[in-house]
């Protein structure tokens, strides 16, 4: 049976992450790989626990340098040790995405087994704010009327991809943020097919700061998209 791995790109994690990676190794991901981007030393101790976990592997930069060079890390790993993996999920470390979201996507990839699939995500939720709810509409606006494609949600870190894509993803520019939208320009220049599957609302935990949020300022996702869109 073909396998699921699962990435994480992590930065200054909190102590339920270890729980965390405990629950998703109870569904049907197999393995996890943790990409430590640059955490301070304090949140050693929260990586050694999830080395003695099995089923994990932790990836290390020396330093923090962004949400897509975490991604790229782990996708030229998993292909140079692909064995029988059938595809990878993207996953966030804070608390973005439920258990139930997670499963939802890994069911439908039994439907959608090439290309990618996106958790397309509910914004609204009482979590989301009047700024993130119009700044994911004018995004996604701004990619449909720049790359011809309707897309509810570009910005999701909640995705599934099948293993064939790995190897242009390693290629693909951007080491922050704007990743998550340049893997789909890319995407649909190689004809790769994209799938939408919405799961649940918005989901931000109070009184805590998220790294590698998707909820980046709107103002700065449509001016890389544009950029991306200007390159020959």
């Amino acid at each position: 049976m073909k396998k699921i791995t699962a990435i994480i790109p992590t930065f200054n994690p909190q102590q339920s992450f270890v729980t965390f990676i405990r629950q998703l190794l109870a569904t049907s991901i197999t393995q996890i790989i943790i990409v430590n981007d640059g955490s301070d030393q304090k949140y050693t101790p929260i990586f050694e626990e999830i080395k003695t976990i099995e089923g994990c592997k932790v990836l290390q930069h020396d330093q923090n340098i962004g949400k897509g060079a975490a991604l790229k890390t782990a996708f030229s790993y998993i292909w140079s040790k692909q064995g029988d993996i059938q595809g990878v999920l993207t996953v966030g470390a804070h608390g973005q995405h439920t258990l139930k979201d997670i499963n939802l996507v890994l069911t439908m990839t039994k439907v959608f087994s090439e290309g990618i699939v996106l958790g397309i995500r509910n914004f609204h939720s009482s979590d989301s704010t009047f700024l993130s709810y119009w700044g994911n509409r004018a995004t996604s606006l701004l990619f449909e009327l720049l790359f011809h494609k309707k897309l509810l949600d570009t910005q999701t870190g909640l995705r599934y991809i099948a293993i064939k894509e790995i190897p242009w993803l390693i290629e693909v520019q951007g080491d922050g943020f704007e990743y998550d939208t340049n893997m789909l320009v890319v995407a649909l220049k190689r004809k790769c097919p994209i799938f939408e599957v919405e799961i649940g609302q918005l989901r931000i935990k109070k009184n805590s700061i998220i790294q590698y949020d998707e909820l980046t300022n709107a103002g700065t996702v449509m001016a890389k998209m544009l950029i991306n869109y200007l390159k020959p």
